[in-house]
């Protein structure tokens, strides 16, 4: 995720709009697997990092290669037999499907990121919203 400029919103109309309007698709990352399976799925999707689900679709966290490559390899540990359980951030920014788009842009502007999680009341996982998509006016 990446940070944001304050102005980067000017003369952006939102007012009224939801989340669920602009919500672009998170492919996510089962608590379950392997560090090294967890790895493999970042690669394939050419990300950097990744939202982790539970069996249920609840938001966890997200997952970080470089985080994940450090601890790992620098402590000697097994990629393929170690849990991606351990390697989870928790306490990220998210925002909910119906909140308004401006309240989205006021969590990502207080985060200092470029895209936060979308989560149902429940905090299952519905997808993601970036600046662009706010900025060019989709919303």
């Amino acid at each position: 995720m990446h940070p944001i400029e304050h102005n980067y919103f000017r003369g952006a109309n939102f007012e009224g709009r939801r989340v669920k309007d602009i919500i672009e698709p998170a492919r996510s990352i089962s608590n379950k697997v392997s560090v090294r399976a967890a790895l493999d799925q970042m690669q394939a999707q050419g990300t950097d990092w990744s939202p982790v689900i539970d069996q249920c679709g609840e938001l966890l966290g997200i997952l970080s290669k470089n985080k994940m490559n450090r601890n790992v390899g620098g402590f000697g540990h097994d990629p393929n037999t170690e849990p991606v359980e351990a390697h989870i951030e928790k306490n990220n920014a998210y925002c909910f499907e119906d909140q308004t788009i401006a309240e989205a842009k006021q969590i990502m502007l207080n985060a200092k990121l470029g895209e936060v999680f979308v989560v149902t009341r429940g905090k299952l996982l519905v997808g993601t919203i970036n600046i662009e998509a706010i900025a060019e006016g989709r919303a």
